[in-house]
């Protein structure tokens, strides 16, 4: 009967480790989550800010070919305006289709891998 009393007093030491390496392990799983999210989110956000630039630049560039092409430079702007105001309220009809469930099947994509 003496040894029982080291053993349980065993038993709750490598419990008291195990549960320690399930928080470790629990922390070190989060940091790599929330690195791995801030990073895509990073990235998108650089490309996304090339791509707007490049898409400025087209854009203005298009105005001014659409003016030229009509006679007067603001026609352009016009027409490319109205486009814009046209896709603007196509996104709007269609957020939730188009931006919210992929975006949302997105981030729980990358929380559960």
């Amino acid at each position: 009967m003496e040894n029982q009393p080291n053993s349980i007093g065993a038993l709750f030491e490598t419990a008291g480790d195990y549960v320690e390496t399930r928080v470790d392990l629990l922390k070190l799983k989060t940091v790599d989550k929330s690195a791995d999210i801030i990073a895509s989110l990073t990235a998108g956000l650089i490309i996304a800010g090339v791509m707007i630039f490049g898409f400025v630049i087209v854009n203005l560039g298009l105005c001014i070919w659409l003016g030229s092409v009509l006679g007067q430079a603001w026609y352009g702007f016009f027409i490319v305006g109205g486009l814009y105001l046209l896709i603007g309220g196509l996104i709007v009809a269609f957020k939730n289709k188009w931006i919210k469930e992929p975006v949302g099947d997105l981030i729980i994509k990358k929380l559960l891998n």
